[in-house]
């Protein structure tokens, strides 16, 4: 089935809903909308890899390490 034809079909449906299951409809529409993933796809990124030092990487990695799970007791 085509997009359009699948549009076209929705749209038959939808013409035959009472206004509450249209509302109903459009509800679930949008909440389909929000689960999609955001932000661009990860093979558009792929040109990122390898750019930063390894080192670097480990410094970073052992930042977020230490400082995650513990409390300053003096910071506020």
């Amino acid at each position: 089935m085509t997009d359009s034809a699948i549009s076209r079909e929705i749209m038959r449906q939808l013409d035959e809903l009472p206004l509450e299951g249209q509302r109903k409809v459009l509800d679930f529409t949008k909440a389909l909308a929000l689960s999609l993933p955001k932000g661009p796809p990860g093979k558009d990124l792929l040109h990122f890899a390898g750019v930063m030092d390894p080192d670097d990487v480990q410094a970073i990695i052992q930042a977020i390490e230490a400082g995650c799970e513990s409390v300053d007791a003096g910071e506020w």
